[in-house]
């Protein structure tokens, strides 16, 4: 049987790669395509794909939410990450979250193709150089960075500050009270000893955390 594969992707040209690229291999088949983070459930709650390939950054719904409710909606659909970054903290957090594998986008196609075979067959699978990252990580007071440090809840809202959503705008897309996101954002620049919204944008550029 073929592994139907539900891409995720907002860049047309990350999903037209992948598209090529699926049509040299007789056992993986596309299903579906998504752009963002709502067409994606939408989409979850008409067809089952076996694999799900997940862009980490979307607009709308993205990211670590958007990996936690596909893992608790749909527990046994395996997600594969295909992120533009290889570092170590933004791994750890998806697989946390539910991601059975992560890749960066600069894999070459044996890579991507392995992994998609192994999370069919009921496994995990870790971009070498992240894995190997991953496993001799020993001295975490020295390379966690700054936001691993915030709540699940707290790095959402940091994201969302860091893209340039006000108070009011996460208040309404996370469906929470100003006061709410007001009290999460003073929390998380105390945290990362911020004093300005000017350097949660400079470090979320620096750490790769929105583009």
């Amino acid at each position: 049987m073929k592994i139907r594969l539900l891409i995720a992707d907002d860049h047309s040209i990350v999903r037209e790669g992948l598209k090529q690229l699926l049509a040299l291999y007789d056992d993986i088949e596309l299903m579906a395509e998504a752009v963002d983070g709502d067409h994606l459930l939408t989409i979850l709650e008409q067809q089952q794909p076996d694999i799900l390939t997940l862009d980490i950054l979307m607009p709308g719904l993205s990211g670590i939410p958007l990996i936690e409710t596909i893992a608790k909606r749909y527990p046994e659909l395996p997600i594969l990450i295909l992120s533009m970054h290889n570092e170590t903290q933004i791994a750890r957090r998806t697989i946390r979250a539910g991601a059975r594998g992560y890749l960066s986008k600069d894999c070459d196609a044996n890579t991507l193709i392995a992994g998609i075979r192994k999370l069919a067959q009921g496994g995990r699978y870790i971009q070498s150089d992240v894995a190997e990252k991953l496993a001799f990580d020993f001295d975490e007071a020295i390379d966690t960075p700054k936001h691993d440090s915030l709540s699940k809840r707290e790095f959402h809202i940091f994201c969302l500050l860091a893209r340039g959503l006000s108070v009011n705008e996460i208040a309404e897309e996370l469906c929470i009270s100003n006061k709410t996101v007001s009290t999460h954002k003073f929390r998380l620049m105390q945290k990362m000893s911020f004093s300005s919204h000017t350097e949660i944008v400079r470090y979320a550029l620096a750490h790769n955390l929105i583009r």
